[in-house]
């Protein structure tokens, strides 16, 4: 008997690396603006050329597989998600009021997005049993942390923004190629 093979992707594959792209995309194009000439339009260009790629990339690995549902719950449907979405959300701004209005330092904005984003990559991994998640979590979380770091060491915001906003988008587009890679 001949048939045709078909291949299997992990579920939330493609949904996963839209989102962590268009994310990334946002951090390195929002971040790498404060720069000098002329960086900002080197960084942007590389970061949507990147994005691009991996999203032509994760069309072609992912347009004949069939998803294949994991033990990790039930994604953007489970309530776990959504509690920590909800945490998410209450972090960010809560922080982000606290930055803006009590210590008047906008500049470590981005890095409190970094942290925040970065923590709940380790509750997704954990309820979703992504491992994955734990590396993103970390590496968001160390360079939102080394962009407060920097900018109590006087750095420049725009430094601020290279580390915890650029290189979280890096984060994220590396974390896209390395689902592909091991899908």
């Amino acid at each position: 008997m001949t048939g045709i093979k078909s291949e299997v992707r992990p579920a939330g594959l493609r949904t996963g690396s839209v989102v962590a792209l268009t994310f990334g995309t946002v951090f390195v194009v929002a971040n790498s603006g404060g720069l000098a000439a002329p960086w900002p339009l080197v960084i942007r260009v590389a970061g949507v050329l990147v994005a691009v790629v991996l999203a032509v990339l994760l069309y072609l690995r992912t347009r004949a597989a069939t998803a294949v549902t994991s033990s990790g719950g039930a994604g953007f449907a489970d309530r776990r998600y959504w509690y920590v979405v909800a945490a998410e959300v209450v972090a960010l701004f809560g922080g982000l009021s606290v930055i803006n209005r009590v210590f008047e330092a906008p500049a470590v904005a981005v890095a409190w997005v970094a942290v925040v984003v970065g923590v709940h990559f380790f509750a997704l991994a954990w309820a979703w049993r992504m491992p994955l998640y734990h590396w993103l979590g970390g590496a968001m979380t160390v360079l939102g942390l080394a962009g407060f770091l920097v900018y109590a060491a006087g750095a420049s915001a725009a430094t601020v923004g290279l580390i915890a906003g650029v290189g979280s988008g890096v984060a994220l587009f590396a974390t896209v190629a390395v689902a592909l890679r091991t899908a």
